[in-house]
């Protein structure tokens, strides 16, 4: 690969790099991967990952991975898209949200609301967080459990093996209830996955539990995960790349080879139909 240099990226925070890849081999030579260089020096692949790391901090809605910058542009075409989405909804089509079935159930407590009058200019205070903050179901994702996908042939396909280190917390976990909690969590929300980080959810995750994180013991991925699935995904590319190219010899043999008899075939017919012409003593300028 051609790399490019690391140049500094304004859209982002002081101290964070762009670099740009170009293949050079395979079938996707003359391509580029963009990768991003925090100050710190780790680095990332793709919006989602950078997303998840810069959490809050900056806003990257419209921001364009591939070149750097932010497109206010693009921006405005998801919001039009999202009220055409809406519109669409009314009008009786389908729904085709991908949004996870997350019951939101409004407040049946009373929120605490301090009211002072000693003064004649004090007003009515609460804690604005109390009040936009809804309840959300504990173990939703268990209405996940005996859903499965499956091919154009209704096989059924073989769930992800999730690795030993990532254990589940909560009632009734399983495999499957763990695999639906990290995938919900890294499609619904922007922020870092790092599991229950309170040691006492492990005794009543009923009381102590975040919601807002999967149902999995605290873990943290190492620079030696990485790798490791970075030598993974390598490994399945270079696979990829010599079936590809094993289809294509294959398929330019068969060509041949069929052109070759075609011909064969062509030059014995042309053969069995060429008669030799003798003229006759009567008429030399006929033929028999």
């Amino acid at each position: 690969m051609e790399r490019r240099g690391r140049m500094d990226c304004p859209a982002l925070p002081p101290g964070w790099k762009k670099e740009e890849v170009i293949r050079k081999s395979g079938l996707s030579a003359g391509k580029s991967d963009v990768y991003y260089f925090s100050p710190s020096g780790k680095k990332f692949r793709s919006k989602p990952q950078l997303a998840r790391y810069l959490g809050n901090t900056v806003d990257l809605s419209s921001f364009d991975f591939r070149t750097g910058k932010m497109m206010p542009s693009k921006l405005q075409k998801n919001k039009q898209r999202l009220r055409n989405d809406s519109l669409n909804q009314n009008k009786g089509k389908p729904d085709l949200n991908t949004t996870l079935p997350i019951r939101q159930t409004a407040s049946i407590f009373k929120q605490p609301v301090t009211k002072v009058t000693n003064h004649p200019s004090n007003k009515v205070r609460s804690d604005p967080q109390r009040v936009t903050e809804q309840p959300r179901q504990l173990f939703w994702e268990k209405r996940l459990q005996g859903l499965s996908a499956s091919d154009v042939s209704e096989q059924i396909i073989k769930s992800m093996e999730l690795p030993k280190g990532l254990q589940g917390v909560g009632p009734g976990n399983n495999d499957e209830t763990l695999l639906s909690a990290v995938a919900s969590a890294l499609h619904t929300s922007s922020a870092p996955i790092t599991g229950q980080l309170s040691a006492a959810v492990e005794k009543n995750p009923a009381v102590w539990l975040n919601t807002s994180q999967p149902l999995c013991k605290a873990f943290i991925v190492t620079d030696e995960d990485i790798r490791k699935q970075e030598e993974r995904v390598h490994q399945v590319r270079k696979k990829l790349e010599e079936a590809l190219m094993a289809d294509i010899l294959s398929r330019a043999a068969d060509t041949t080879k069929d052109m070759d008899k075609y011909a064969v075939q062509a030059t014995s017919a042309t053969e069995e139909e060429n008669v030799t012409l003798w003229p006759s003593p009567e008429n030399p300028y006929s033929c028999k």
